[in-house]
């Protein structure tokens, strides 16, 4: 009896203990675990474009809610592509492109308030502003609105403030930031505390902060009008690629390899960058994985170049604060992903975030549809708040004199309307001329070739310019490779006093008793 009522008791306080001990993983509820990716038939795709076979770590794409562009194969300098998204289907290999630079070009950013302005950056070490018509390019594109010279080696980077129109940042390979005033043309600011190549730049809600990844291995936040590193975070373990901001989370996510070299993703405290809140693993593959953060649904896009595969999770406040959704899957390779804004979003069908991808192999460009599968088909408000619209929150002069606004929101409930249109105004640059021996070197610009020089010397030989002598003709080519060293060494010392007059301008910021 005894035993019996002590094995009663027992089995009593087991039970008890019974709902503390449970092996079930928990499952938090969310509205957007059963978002699914969904593809574009391929009459809705884009067939016939020659996708650069660049390796640059780049997405070599750009979209908006009117035009797509793309970075295409070419000799002879850098192009890239420009259509209507409406204009989807096989594109004529004949199709005028936006082939002003003389280098390989490396990234494109369409400018978040003017839907026909992008900036484009290449191996030339310029940036260019171009300004594309509404209807469309009709023939190829050679005169940029803007041409800003400031960096002394490739330029890889360039990103869009976030709420002012006019100001774009670059980086570049002489391991330089250049943030660049559009309403005056030229740069006001360079930040120069990297040690080497800038792998990535994003910027808070307003603006007003600035958190770079490098290739020394060092996360910085940084304030972007002043230049002066607020933290910085030493990751030898976690060797960071790319960086985003989560909104206004006050949260960082990167995205690197480890020690052991599997890809890994990590979240950080912005205001204590000592060690990241969580660290985890994605694969062992090789391929960098590009982040893309919805702050209005708070989900997070993982994309691995070379991958065929699209991981989303959802970031939360509280522990575990990364949450494994679900995974879209294909087998084509990804080259780079454009991302859709939120205006251009179907909002009838639920969709809430939208790729573009790049194939390749097969010139194509799949668009990649996010959805939440809803029944009804009257207006979701949960999954659509107000989200930044298409109108500018400040200038860039004021942003440069210090003042910060949030992003002025729109709803989607009306679709997509513009209030008024905004029209960009370039500012008027005086054209520089550099004579000597009463040439304009800027102006007669030398043939590049042999040939060019021969057909050049027949046409005024036949015209009765020049007395067909064989020495003249060596006379000729002297003087035009002495014009060709001549116009390269003035480029040269060209940067090089724009960035010393920059170097001065932050020594004067810094401590202006003291200059």
């Amino acid at each position: 009896v005894w035993q019996g009522s002590s094995l009663v008791q027992l089995l009593t306080s087991s039970d008890m203990l019974l709902p503390q001990m449970s092996w079930r993983p928990t499952y938090r509820s969310s509205k957007f675990r059963n978002v699914y990716g969904k593809v574009a038939n391929r009459e809705h795709c884009f067939d016939g474009i020659p996708i650069t076979k660049n390796v640059h770590d780049n997405h070599f794409c750009a979209v908006n809610s009117k035009f797509l562009a793309i970075v295409t194969e070419s000799s002879g300098g850098g192009s890239f592509i420009v259509v209507p998204v409406s204009q989807y289907g096989r594109i004529d290999p004949r199709h005028p492109k936006v082939c002003g630079h003389q280098g390989n070009v490396l990234d494109i950013k369409w400018n978040p308030f003017f839907e026909n302005i992008i900036a484009s950056c290449s191996e030339d070490t310029s940036v260019r502003i171009w300004e594309i018509p509404q209807e469309g390019l009709r023939r190829n594109m050679t005169e940029a609105v803007l041409e800003l010279y400031g960096h002394s080696r490739r330029v890889g980077l360039v990103e869009w403030h976030p709420t002012s129109s006019g100001i774009l940042f670059s980086a570049g390979y002489d391991y330089k930031v250049l943030i660049w005033n559009l309403e005056v043309g030229e740069a006001v600011k360079m930040i120069d505390c990297h040690t080497d190549v800038i792998l990535s730049m994003s910027f808070n809600t307003d603006g007003s902060l600035m958190a770079t990844s490098c290739k020394d291995k060092i996360l910085r936040l940084m304030e972007p009008r002043s230049g002066r590193v607020l933290q910085q975070a030493n990751c030898k373990n976690h060797r960071v690629n790319r960086v985003v901001f989560l909104g206004n989370m006050k949260r960082l996510v990167t995205t690197g390899v480890s020690r052991w070299n599997t890809r890994q993703i990590a979240l950080w405290d912005q205001e204590d960058l000592s060690m990241p809140m969580v660290e985890e693993e994605i694969d062992g593959l090789s391929g960098l994985l590009f982040p893309f953060y919805d702050a209005d649904t708070h989900m997070l896009y993982l994309a691995g170049k070379g991958d065929g595969n699209i991981r989303y999770f959802e970031i939360t406040t509280e522990k575990p604060y990364l949450q494994y959704l679900m995974e879209y899957r294909s087998p084509a390779p990804q080259k780079g992903l454009g991302v859709m804004p939120k205006h251009g979003l179907d909002v009838a069908a639920c969709e809430v975030f939208r790729f573009y991808k790049l194939v390749t192999l097969k010139g194509l460009i799949e668009p990649i549809s996010m959805i939440v599968p809803r029944r009804s088909d009257t207006y979701q408000e949960d999954i659509y708040p107000m989200t930044p619209g298409i109108q500018p929150a400040l200038t860039a002069s004021e942003w440069i004199s210090g003042i910060n606004r949030d992003p002025v929101l729109m709803s989607l409930k009306e679709g997509y309307q513009r209030s008024d249109q905004l029209v960009f105004i370039a500012p008027a640059k005086e054209k520089k001329s550099v004579v000597v021996n009463g040439i304009d070197l800027l102006e007669n610009v030398p043939p590049r070739t042999e040939n060019e020089v021969c057909v050049s010397v027949y046409i005024c030989v036949t015209n009765g310019l020049l007395p067909c002598s064989l020495q003249l003709l060596r006379m000729f080519f002297r003087q035009q490779e002495e014009l060709r060293r001549l116009k390269e060494e003035l480029a040269t010392k060209d940067v090089r006093i724009r960035q010393l007059e920059l170097e001065l301008n932050n020594l004067k910021n810094v401590s202006p008793n003291n200059v």
